[in-house]
């Protein structure tokens, strides 16, 4: 039985974790208040305790509120994931930390490849950039970083569920067209993530679902797919450019992500995003 630390153990990627939890693992839960991410004194409290690996599914992800408490950002999504792997590099563990794709300038027109330069817009991209970087730093040789993009699950906030709320409320939605990536159901990261633990080809890795959309052909397909299962509001879902709707927060342009890496590591099928969308509807209604 191999323990795991699950730190953001109350989130939505980590509820998909627990969920899906293969047997011969078992997990030990920390989150705030109890736990406190940024203290380096309680996490390296943790020394005394027997775990093989430590999941770090813990962020600040509030993407424009990172702009406006930026020392925040740097501590939780910065700093935190250096002091798990110090941790890590005591007790001999593994460490899996989960980043982004926002840690790319979105300048690119073909998938983000694991190796490809860096360039966060955004404090939120600079803060996930920092932690990988942190991690690098630690000395740590047995670490996963997983970089995903547009994540969306159970027992979270997220843009499917923003999307079926303001579609039972509106006629019209007016939705971004010129930002493109790729969605990600937290169950199919879930997955990913096991399946490389059980390899030893640890470095960085992206993972999303396959495929490419705008964030309006997102908000188009959910919409289509929920009206199969219970009526909606919503009439007109309407493409308008990013400076049409601004926000604090600068967001990349471009950030499909190249899955080519753990592909040929874990030897796993990656169903197609409208695949996956149409998975998560379907359980929302059991969960």
């Amino acid at each position: 039985m191999k323990n795991i630390a699950l730190i953001g153990a109350n989130g939505m990627l980590a509820s998909a974790v627990k969920r899906l939890l293969p047997d011969g693992y078992r997990i030990v839960e920390y989150d705030l208040p109890e736990f406190d991410l940024t203290s380096k004194s309680q996490v390296l409290s943790l020394r005394g305790q027997n775990f093989q690996i430590i999941l770090n599914c813990a962020a600040y992800t509030n993407v424009d509120g990172c702009e406006t408490n930026r020392d925040l950002a740097m501590q939780v999504n910065g700093e935190g994931p250096g002091l798990l792997a110090e941790l890590a590099l005591m007790v001999g563990a593994i460490l899996i930390h989960v980043s982004t794709d926002f840690i790319f300038p979105g300048n690119k027109d073909e998938p983000y490849r694991e190796t490809d330069p860096t360039g966060p817009l955004s404090a939120y991209g600079q803060s996930k950039l920092l932690g990988e970087q942190r991690i690098a730093e630690s000395g740590l040789k047995t670490y996963f970083i997983v970089r995903t993009s547009w994540l969306y699950g159970a027992d979270g906030n997220n843009f499917v569920e923003t999307i079926i709320r303001l579609a039972k409320e509106r006629d019209e939605l007016k939705v971004v067209d010129d930002q493109r990536g790729t969605p990600t159901w937290t169950d199919d990261l879930a997955h990913a993530i096991f399946a490389l633990l059980k390899t030893k080809s640890y470095g960085i890795y992206h993972f999303s679902n396959e495929g490419e959309c705008s964030w309006c052909e997102f908000a188009v397909e959910i919409i289509d797919q929920m009206c199969k299962l219970e009526p909606l509001k919503v009439e007109t879902v309407a493409p308008i450019p990013t400076e049409a709707y601004p926000l604090p927060a600068v967001r990349p342009k471009y950030s499909v992500l190249s899955k080519n890496k753990i592909r040929q590591a874990v030897q796993m099928d990656i169903p197609a995003w409208q695949q996956s969308l149409s998975a998560y509807l379907r359980q929302r209604i059991t969960i």
